[in-house]
């Protein structure tokens, strides 16, 4: 369903004038608390950026299940009913836009806030309607770890290509030379701030 991005702040460069020649109309570049859009000199938005979409929040009588990762080394809580699709390193769950992605992998030491900025975003940062909020240490029941919050584009929509905006917060944990990554994402504005916090303080460890 197409849906159209609200430009809350923008402004307007005007082209100078000399000698009663006026030079051709600069692009106006407007932008959102979080991603740039670019704007046609005739006011027509970037057909390409993401669209705000309307939230979908996690209902607050959502009931969750755990899940075991395939090596048997952790489990996590996801929502019950939601979709199940392989990826690499792990699965993901998914209901509209709300997604919760599970990885595991094995590792040589505890995540940082210098190795996350460094490689723990490769897979997302080279996307052009990505756009970095914060990485920082974080602590939950499976003990200290990293947090990185970002927007981004979701993928295109079947029938319009079109892309929302999406809210992330991404957990790096390790333990016993695993580490698990939770990227929970929800189009941006949705009230997860519960779930995703029973999500990231369900991680439990094996051993």
């Amino acid at each position: 369903m197409a849906m159209f991005l609200v430009v809350t702040a923008f402004t307007i460069v005007n082209a100078a004038c000399d000698n009663n020649n006026t030079a051709s109309p600069a692009p106006i570049t407007a932008s959102t608390d979080s991603v740039a859009v670019t704007v046609s000199s005739t006011g027509g938005v970037n057909p390409n950026a993401p669209e705000v979409v309307e939230p979908g929040d996690i209902p607050d009588n959502q009931v969750f299940v755990t899940y075991v990762s395939a090596n048997g080394t952790s489990s996590v809580k996801v929502p019950e009913g939601w979709a199940r699709s392989d990826i690499t390193n792990g699965v993901l769950f998914s209901d509209k836009f709300n997604s919760i992605a599970v990885t595991t992998m094995p590792t040589a030491g505890e995540p940082s806030v210098d190795g996350v900025r460094a490689a723990g975003l490769l897979d997302v940062s080279a996307d052009p309607t990505f756009v970095i909020s914060d990485i920082q240490p974080v602590t939950r029941h499976a003990g200290t770890g990293v947090i990185a919050t970002y927007e981004i584009g979701s993928g295109p929509n079947e029938v319009t290509g079109k892309r929302a905006l999406l809210a992330v917060e991404r957990y790096v944990f390790a333990h016993n030379g695993t580490t698990v990554t939770l990227t929970l994402s929800a189009a941006k504005g949705a009230d997860n701030v519960d779930p995703w916090k029973v999500v990231s303080d369900s991680l439990e460890w094996a051993a």
